[in-house]
């Protein structure tokens, strides 16, 4: 049996687990009872009347959290030998062709976030069973296969997020930090659930979203009432 901490105790007596709270609420809370001796991160998550086994009911995309999420993104970049000197231009943390496959498939992940050129596709099949549990590999639906590797390294350092429900139907993102203001974890989260709403998936019927709940890495769950992120 897991013992709770006397400060994780303290921050959970301020929330009511019966009350569902405006996002206005939430995120004064979420801030107040974010009290580990770190800057914690700043996380929601949505469970949805979704089941992921079916094709037309899985959820994976990208939004552009407008001020991003706080954290110091290492991007890989696995392009052809012609390419390396416009990915290290590019901002990539790490980038090569052969020599960062062979990394790979002995378990060497230097990075955060892995982006390809589409050529560079067929390579990277035999590393599925190191990148796919890890959710690494790149996938034109996650924005990660690009022609454009300088837009697209801008556009994930500046704070595009690859999202993806779990196997229980659950999104869970990091939007921010405790040291963030409330208007910007506010503007952050309002750019995630509209893109939850806007990514719903074509075998959905009915209700979709059924629960929000925002909390920080090491704080208690407040409960969302969802009327106030219409």
């Amino acid at each position: 049996m897991t013992t709770l901490s006397k400060r994780f105790r303290n921050e959970k007596a301020k929330i009511d687990a019966n009350n569902y709270y405006s996002i206005e609420q939430a995120i004064t809370l979420v801030k107040e009872t974010s009290s580990a001796k770190f800057n914690e991160s700043i996380e929601a998550h949505i469970s949805l009347a979704i089941d992921p086994k079916y094709a037309d009911q899985q959820l994976r995309t990208t939004v552009i959290l407008p001020h991003g999420t706080g954290k110091s993104l290492r991007i890989g970049a696995l392009v052809s030998n012609e390419k390396i000197a416009d990915a290290q231009e590019a901002g990539a943390d790490v980038f090569g062709n052969e020599d960062l496959i062979e990394d790979i498939s002995k378990g060497v992940l230097n990075f955060d976030l892995l982006i390809a050129t589409a050529d560079m596709m067929p390579k990277l099949a035999k590393l599925g069973r190191v990148l796919g549990p890890k959710g690494l590999m790149p996938s034109p639906k996650a924005g990660t296969v690009t022609a454009d590797l300088k837009a697209t390294i801008d556009e994930f350092k500046k704070g595009k997020l690859e999202y993806r429900a779990d196997k229980t139907g659950i999104v869970h993102i990091s939007f921010g930090k405790a040291d963030f203001a409330e208007l910007q974890l506010r503007e952050n989260l309002d750019a995630f659930y509209q893109s939850v709403e806007a990514n719903k998936p074509s075998g959905v019927k009915g209700k979709y979203v059924k629960t929000v709940t925002l909390c920080s890495t090491m704080g208690p769950g407040i409960p969302i009432d969802l009327a106030s992120l219409v």
